[in-house]
Protein backbone atom coordinates (compact mmCIF):
# COMPACT_ATOMS: atom_id res chain seq x y z
CA UNK A 1 0.00 0.00 0.00
CA UNK A 2 0.92 3.83 -1.04
CA UNK A 3 1.36 6.28 2.18
CA UNK A 4 0.15 9.32 2.26
CA UNK A 5 0.52 12.35 4.12
CA UNK A 6 -1.28 13.00 7.46
CA UNK A 7 -4.47 15.48 7.33
CA UNK A 8 -2.64 17.82 10.06
CA UNK A 9 0.98 17.95 9.19
CA UNK A 10 2.47 16.80 6.31
CA UNK A 11 3.72 13.45 8.39
CA UNK A 12 3.28 9.94 7.09
CA UNK A 13 -0.10 8.98 8.34
CA UNK A 14 0.12 5.68 10.36
CA UNK A 15 -2.41 3.49 8.46
CA UNK A 16 -0.61 3.03 4.93
CA UNK A 17 -3.69 3.66 3.41
CA UNK A 18 -3.64 6.61 0.65
CA UNK A 19 -6.84 7.06 -1.49
CA UNK A 20 -7.37 9.92 -4.65
CA UNK A 21 -8.37 12.20 -2.90
CA UNK A 22 -3.99 11.93 -1.13
CA UNK A 23 -2.96 11.71 -4.66
CA UNK A 24 -4.84 14.72 -5.58
CA UNK A 25 -3.56 16.85 -2.23
CA UNK A 26 0.06 15.56 -3.40
CA UNK A 27 -0.30 17.03 -6.72
CA UNK A 28 -1.27 20.22 -5.50
CA UNK A 29 1.33 20.41 -2.60
CA UNK A 30 3.90 20.39 -5.42
CA UNK A 31 2.42 22.76 -7.42
CA UNK A 32 1.12 25.19 -4.59
CA UNK A 33 3.20 24.03 -1.32
CA UNK A 34 1.64 27.39 0.62
CA UNK A 35 -2.05 25.69 -0.17
CA UNK A 36 -3.72 24.28 2.67
CA UNK A 37 -5.51 21.75 1.45
CA UNK A 38 -7.46 20.23 4.17
CA UNK A 39 -10.57 21.01 2.75
CA UNK A 40 -10.12 18.95 -0.08
CA UNK A 41 -9.37 15.93 2.31
CA UNK A 42 -12.40 16.51 4.25
CA UNK A 43 -15.15 17.30 2.01
CA UNK A 44 -13.55 16.25 -0.90
CA UNK A 45 -14.29 12.98 0.38
CA UNK A 46 -17.65 13.45 1.32
CA UNK A 47 -18.63 14.30 -1.70
CA UNK A 48 -16.96 10.96 -3.07
CA UNK A 49 -18.61 9.10 -0.74
CA UNK A 50 -21.81 10.85 -1.64
CA UNK A 51 -21.52 10.23 -5.04
CA UNK A 52 -20.45 6.71 -4.39
CA UNK A 53 -23.16 5.74 -2.29
CA UNK A 54 -25.92 7.40 -4.15
CA UNK A 55 -26.10 4.76 -7.28
CA UNK A 56 -26.51 1.71 -4.76
CA UNK A 57 -29.10 3.81 -2.72
CA UNK A 58 -31.24 5.14 -5.50
CA UNK A 59 -31.14 1.38 -7.28
CA UNK A 60 -33.05 -0.06 -3.70
CA UNK A 61 -35.77 3.07 -4.37
CA UNK A 62 -36.49 2.05 -7.84
CA UNK A 63 -36.76 -1.89 -6.83
CA UNK A 64 -39.74 -0.54 -4.96
CA UNK A 65 -40.90 1.90 -7.64
CA UNK A 66 -39.60 4.97 -6.80
CA UNK A 67 -37.56 8.17 -7.09
CA UNK A 68 -35.31 9.62 -4.52
CA UNK A 69 -37.91 12.53 -4.07
CA UNK A 70 -40.78 10.12 -3.46
CA UNK A 71 -39.11 8.11 -1.16
CA UNK A 72 -38.22 10.95 0.85
CA UNK A 73 -42.07 11.97 0.85
CA UNK A 74 -42.95 8.65 2.16
CA UNK A 75 -40.19 8.16 4.45
CA UNK A 76 -40.70 11.66 6.54
CA UNK A 77 -44.52 10.46 6.80
CA UNK A 78 -43.87 7.62 7.62
CA UNK A 79 -40.93 8.73 10.56
CA UNK A 80 -43.87 11.22 11.31
CA UNK A 81 -45.48 8.05 12.94
CA UNK A 82 -49.85 7.66 13.08
CA UNK A 83 -51.67 9.19 11.40
CA UNK A 84 -48.89 9.09 8.79
CA UNK A 85 -50.31 12.29 7.81
CA UNK A 86 -48.26 15.83 7.22
CA UNK A 87 -49.76 19.10 5.43
CA UNK A 88 -47.33 19.94 2.33
CA UNK A 89 -45.80 22.72 4.43
CA UNK A 90 -44.49 20.36 7.08
CA UNK A 91 -43.38 18.39 4.56
CA UNK A 92 -41.47 20.69 2.51
CA UNK A 93 -39.81 21.87 5.80
CA UNK A 94 -38.89 18.71 6.81
CA UNK A 95 -37.45 17.99 3.77
CA UNK A 96 -36.13 21.04 3.09
CA UNK A 97 -36.87 21.59 -0.65
CA UNK A 98 -39.39 24.18 -2.26
CA UNK A 99 -43.07 23.93 -1.96
CA UNK A 100 -43.42 23.17 -5.54
CA UNK A 101 -40.64 19.91 -5.23
CA UNK A 102 -43.67 18.51 -2.76
CA UNK A 103 -46.58 19.26 -5.01
CA UNK A 104 -45.39 17.35 -7.52
CA UNK A 105 -44.05 14.57 -5.77
CA UNK A 106 -47.52 14.48 -3.62
CA UNK A 107 -49.16 14.26 -7.28
CA UNK A 108 -47.28 11.16 -8.10
CA UNK A 109 -47.52 9.55 -5.21
CA UNK A 110 -51.57 10.03 -4.76
CA UNK A 111 -51.56 8.82 -8.37
CA UNK A 112 -49.50 5.82 -7.32
CA UNK A 113 -51.91 5.02 -4.87
CA UNK A 114 -49.03 5.49 -1.89
CA UNK A 115 -50.67 8.48 -0.47
CA UNK A 116 -54.11 10.93 -0.34
CA UNK A 117 -54.83 13.92 0.42
CA UNK A 118 -57.41 14.46 3.17
CA UNK A 119 -60.12 16.74 3.70
CA UNK A 120 -59.52 18.74 7.20
CA UNK A 121 -60.82 21.95 8.79
CA UNK A 122 -59.32 24.95 8.20
CA UNK A 123 -57.18 26.11 5.53
CA UNK A 124 -58.45 24.37 2.36
CA UNK A 125 -55.57 25.28 0.08
CA UNK A 126 -53.70 22.58 2.01
CA UNK A 127 -54.79 19.43 2.56
CA UNK A 128 -52.95 17.29 4.59
CA UNK A 129 -51.35 14.28 2.89
CA UNK A 130 -51.10 10.99 4.73
CA UNK A 131 -49.83 7.73 3.47
CA UNK A 132 -52.11 4.85 2.40
CA UNK A 133 -51.91 1.28 3.78
CA UNK A 134 -49.78 0.63 0.78
CA UNK A 135 -47.99 3.30 1.23
CA UNK A 136 -46.85 3.11 4.38
CA UNK A 137 -45.82 -0.83 3.70
CA UNK A 138 -43.69 0.51 0.88
CA UNK A 139 -42.21 2.65 2.81
CA UNK A 140 -41.43 0.93 5.19
CA UNK A 141 -39.72 -2.00 3.36
CA UNK A 142 -38.13 0.33 1.28
CA UNK A 143 -36.43 2.11 4.02
CA UNK A 144 -35.67 -0.80 5.78
CA UNK A 145 -33.93 -1.86 2.61
CA UNK A 146 -31.84 1.24 2.18
CA UNK A 147 -30.88 1.08 6.02
CA UNK A 148 -29.52 -2.66 5.36
CA UNK A 149 -27.62 -1.16 2.19
CA UNK A 150 -25.93 2.06 4.13
CA UNK A 151 -25.50 -0.48 7.28
CA UNK A 152 -22.77 -2.75 4.34
CA UNK A 153 -21.63 0.34 2.95
CA UNK A 154 -19.77 1.35 6.36
CA UNK A 155 -18.68 -2.26 7.23
CA UNK A 156 -14.72 -1.01 7.53
CA UNK A 157 -15.62 0.99 10.34
CA UNK A 158 -15.74 -0.32 13.97
CA UNK A 159 -18.66 0.68 15.66
CA UNK A 160 -16.42 3.16 17.87
CA UNK A 161 -15.44 4.89 14.46
CA UNK A 162 -18.67 5.25 12.78
CA UNK A 163 -19.82 7.16 16.04
CA UNK A 164 -16.80 9.31 16.09
CA UNK A 165 -17.13 9.99 12.46
CA UNK A 166 -21.34 10.88 13.09
CA UNK A 167 -20.45 13.22 15.68
CA UNK A 168 -17.85 15.04 13.95
CA UNK A 169 -19.76 15.29 10.76
CA UNK A 170 -22.69 16.76 13.03
CA UNK A 171 -20.55 19.09 14.46
CA UNK A 172 -19.15 20.07 11.03
CA UNK A 173 -22.57 20.35 9.56
CA UNK A 174 -24.02 22.34 12.38
CA UNK A 175 -20.91 24.90 12.00
CA UNK A 176 -22.03 25.34 8.05
CA UNK A 177 -25.38 25.92 9.15
CA UNK A 178 -26.79 22.93 6.78
CA UNK A 179 -27.98 19.98 9.19
CA UNK A 180 -31.76 19.94 8.99
CA UNK A 181 -33.19 20.55 12.09
CA UNK A 182 -36.18 19.09 12.94
CA UNK A 183 -39.39 20.68 14.15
Amino acid sequence: MSRHLDENNGEPAGDGLQDGIDARRAQWAKELPHLDTRGMAILGRARWITLAARPKIEAIFVSYGLDTGEADVLFTLLRSGPPYRLRPTELYKSMMISSGGVTNRIVKLVKAGLVRQVASDGDGRSLPVELTEEGRARAREAFEADMAVETLMLESLTWDEQAQLAALLRKLALSLGSSPVME
